[in-house]
């Protein structure tokens, strides 16, 4: 029996409901009714007043920026640098302890410096975002084209291929899931480094926002921004795995998923 499209979205709009009315409860009546974690009617009415406010869409804006800027420099530089590690088996093995060194590196770690030069600055948020997705990009995507099946640029050859058109015909298709992986992760994590930016960094956005309304106490308010984050955080992976589907439509895992 053919499974309604409809019935995903369903259940998880229940499963929402369900989560908000927990928390209600817990707030109001429940264990936390005398803890500083407001109703979420309360916070709810409060990101909705917030979207009224061009203070809330200027931080949005901010944090997009930096997430969308960081992000973008971070695809097209490593993706460059991954494809010419991955052609070199040299290259491959004198890049991969030091990259593997860089990977488990938070951006957290370097916030202090990275302040101390380029102050509390979109600058500063957009080189967060740059380091904390560059490292991953560049190491999917070496391997991707490390991994390209031997026999297909044996035949690529043998078909009077030169180097450029086997890049470009069988190496690059080849790494593409590897990318479209890689770019899917980092779309998200974007988006929390450039919140920590402003959260710990004093940059502009809605971590600063965040800041602000915990300095303040302004409890409501807080969570308020934190169900934004929440929703613009699904809105970005929703457009990553639409936009791996789309890059990706040609792979077998996505055409069994058309059909």
């Amino acid at each position: 029996m053919t499974r309604s499209p409809l019935v995903p979205p369903l259940v998880g709009a229940v499963g929402v409901l369900a989560a908000l009315a927990l928390w209600e409860w817990s707030a109001t009546a429940g264990p936390l009714a005398d803890s500083p974690l407001p109703p979420a009617t309360a916070a709810i009415g409060e990101a909705v007043r917030l979207l009224g406010t061009p203070a809330t869409w200027t931080a949005l804006g901010d944090t997009l920026t930096m997430a969308l800027v960081g992000l973008v420099l971070a695809i097209v530089i490593g993706v460059v640098l991954g494809v010419a590690i991955g052609t070199s088996p040299l290259a491959m093995h004198a890049t991969r302890v030091p990259l593997e060194f860089l990977k488990p590196i938070p951006p957290i770690v370097i916030l202090p410096v990275v302040v101390l030069v380029l102050g509390p600055t979109l600058g500063m948020g957009i080189f967060l975002v740059f380091f904390g997705c560059f490292i991953a990009i560049a190491v999917q995507a070496s391997a991707g084209v490390f991994d390209t099946d031997p026999v297909a640029r044996a035949t690529g050859r043998s078909y009077g291929m030169g180097r450029g058109e086997i890049l470009g015909r069988i190496v690059l298709p080849s790494a593409l899931p590897y990318i479209g992986t890689a770019i899917r992760v980092a779309a998200p994590t974007s988006l929390v480094v450039a919140v920590v930016a402003g959260l710990l960094g004093g940059g502009p956005g809605l971590g600063q926002s965040l800041l602000l309304s915990q300095i303040s106490g302004n409890q409501a308010q807080l969570f308020a921004y934190v169900l934004l984050l929440g929703v613009l955080g699904l809105l970005v992976q929703g457009l990553s795995q639409w936009g791996e589907r789309r890059l990706l439509h040609w792979h077998p895992q996505y055409r069994k998923q058309v059909v």
